[in-house]
């Protein structure tokens, strides 16, 4: 049986900027579907990191009723979602392992992060905005691993996107 990958799917600047000091991110472009719907047919799972789920639970839910969502959190407490708190290599192999579609890493930079420096993310689907956001939170923080990628494929639109899809070596 096939491993689930782990993808991370997000918009980032030209400069790499990912979200604002409050998570804001109403700068990504909405005028075209940019492959999400073809990447929605790729998962059944979304993983959020607790302060993401916070503030997008009714979109996430209501936007993606047919995902399942896992949220990482140290200090949510609700029965009715599943909870990824400690153990977090062996807890994301054991869905890895279950039958189904890829996983959504649906990006937030410290969840990106710290997935990334457990060797956790397969591939990366990376939308560049040709936009200059000036001092925001990264994609990328430092790190002590140097990370190959090898391009599976990229794409420009019309509105000067370039959507770069990325497989993680390790």
């Amino acid at each position: 049986m096939r491993k689930r990958k782990i993808i991370l799917n997000l918009c980032t600047s030209l400069e790499w900027y990912i979200e604002g000091a409050n998570g804001e991110f109403d700068w990504c472009f909405t005028d075209q579907d940019y492959g999400m719907s073809k990447f929605l047919e790729w998962i059944d799972t979304i993983f959020l990191w607790r302060k993401c789920y916070e503030l997008f639970e009714n979109d996430i839910s209501s936007g993606f009723p047919d995902k399942k969502q896992v949220i990482f959190s140290r200090t949510l407490k609700d029965k009715n979602i599943q909870i990824i708190s400690d153990n977090v290599i062996e807890e994301v192999e054991k869905i890895r392992s279950l039958p189904g579609k890829d996983i959504w890493l649906f990006g937030w930079a410290s969840l990106v992060q710290s997935l990334l420096e457990l060797n956790l993310v397969d591939e990366m689907v990376i939308s560049i905005h040709p936009l200059l956001l000036g001092s925001w939170k990264p994609l990328f923080w430092e790190s002590e691993h140097k990370r190959k990628l090898k391009l599976i494929e990229s794409q420009s639109f019309s509105s000067w996107l370039v959507q770069v899809r990325y497989e993680v070596k390790y």
